[in-house]
């Protein structure tokens, strides 16, 4: 089986954000850059597959030089070959992303690609459903569960309040949720041998696939405003304190 995964360098959880210059970005100095975590699931999810059924996991990544990091991570992890798409510095959006991604798919028959279902830095959700679209193939979210057999692809997959089963032919393309597997960790045998493995490196301008004009434009960032402390209401009494704190909510706070 032909598997590929789509990944994203993203910030750590723990990285102290600050706005650029620009207004429009953020500086990346100092920010410690790692594998989106549901990205993580995605390669273990396919690791596991392939050990199950045979075959080939190839990791996908659009994003600069240093996003090879990413691709190494995933190689130590046990993928089989890594691509990178270099996007020349050109501004993409969500969808533009995933117009050149699938250009890329499409060179291959994979029989399964998964994607994490969403990156921790910018929340869009739209790459693995998108890309799906664009190749024209079943896409099933939010997975927690799955099964194949019979070239075909039986998911659970969350929905609010509860879950779902939903069944579809292969290819397809799946995203992750929390739950669905607990990602290795890198044996130092697996990070010695990635450093030897080839990346494939593929200028998005020979691609063949035009991104067209981004429909999404970042017009501004803000930090959120910072909290403020609580304030303790004083009171000879408890009917004192709840009378004065009614008072602050009506004619302080006036959500009552």
């Amino acid at each position: 089986m032909e598997i590929a995964v789509l990944l994203k360098q993203v910030p750590t959880t723990e990285s102290l954000i600050d706005i650029a210059d620009d207004g429009v970005s953020i500086k990346t100095d100092g920010i410690n850059w790692v594998m989106n975590p549901y990205d993580e699931m995605a390669v273990e999810e396919a690791l596991q597959t392939r050990d199950e059924v045979g075959g080939k996991v190839t990791v996908f990544s659009l994003g600069p030089e240093k996003a090879v990091a990413v691709l190494r991570t995933a190689l130590a992890m046990g993928a089989d070959a890594a691509v990178r798409i270099d996007p020349e510095d050109k501004i993409l959006d969500g969808i533009a992303v995933a117009k050149v991604i699938a250009g890329e798919l499409k060179k291959d028959a994979f029989d399964l690609v998964i994607a994490g279902h969403r990156a921790v830095d910018d929340d869009n959700f739209q790459i693995g459903p998108a890309v799906a679209e664009i190749m024209n193939i079943p896409h099933i979210s939010m997975v927690i569960e799955k099964n194949i057999a019979d070239g075909k692809i039986k998911c659970t997959r969350t929905i609010e309040g509860g879950t779902i089963e939903l069944e579809t032919a292969l290819p397809a393309l799946i995203t992750t949720q929390r739950g669905l597997n607990e990602p290795r960790y890198a044996s130092l045998t697996g990070i010695m041998k990635a450093k030897k493995k080839p990346i494939d490196t593929r200028l998005l301008s020979e691609t063949g696939t035009d991104p067209g004009t981004p429909m999404v434009e970042t017009i501004a960032m803000r930090l959120p405003p910072q909290r403020q402390g609580g304030r303790m209401i004083d009171g000879d009494s408890a009917a004192d304190k709840a009378a004065q704190l009614v008072k602050a909510l009506r004619e302080e706070a006036k959500i009552i």
